[in-house]
């Protein structure tokens, strides 16, 4: 662990990117260390430009601490086609819930677009992590040479909508209605 990345103290929050923030994000998926070795073609000329950030939705994982604000993590949400396009945590950082706040984050971000689901295509050895937080296999992607030659799991996120805010159709309303008037 890098205890430079990962803060002893203070809160993580998730904000939205700014183009300031694009070297930061562009440093962070080139030295993934997930990219390492078959699957370092993938990532090596890799860009997260200012106009990508501008294009998408694209949010980063901060802590403060003492000096400044550290990215930890970060997610990108293409809204049409529905996809998670991109979503790294720093090597310093991963194991600590940081992965699942993001994709929390990333859930209302679509049910607040209107989406019912995003579809991720996955990096072989992040499909673990993607299951553990609620994707289910859809498919499989077939490699697309020379940056990538390896087939890649296909996953979905089912976006329920959110029946506690609307009227008549959270789970009291509907205790309520086959109980009858008496509840």
């Amino acid at each position: 662990m890098n205890p430079s990345i990962t803060p002893r103290s203070g809160t993580i929050t998730v904000r939205r990117a700014v183009a300031r923030d694009a070297k930061r994000l562009t440093r962070l998926v080139r030295g993934s260390r997930a990219y390492e070795g078959q699957y370092a073609a993938m990532v090596a000329g890799y860009r997260v430009g200012p106009d990508y950030i501008e294009t998408h939705r694209v949010f980063v994982a901060v802590a403060a601490d003492e000096h400044e604000s550290r990215v930890l993590g970060f997610y990108s949400l293409v809204l049409a086609p529905p996809e998670l396009d991109l979503l790294f945590v720093a090597d310093g950082a991963q194991g600590r819930g940081i992965g699942r706040q993001l994709v929390a984050h990333m859930k209302s971000e679509a049910r607040a677009a209107g989406l019912d689901s995003v579809r991720v295509v996955s990096h072989p050895p992040a499909e673990g992590f993607y299951r553990s937080v609620g994707a289910v296999h859809t498919g499989t992607v077939s490699a697309n040479p020379p940056a990538v030659v390896w087939d890649r799991p296909e996953l979905e996120f089912l976006i329920p909508a959110d029946l506690a805010r609307a009227p008549g159709t959270g789970l009291l309303d509907r205790a309520r209605t086959a109980a009858g008037p008496g509840l």
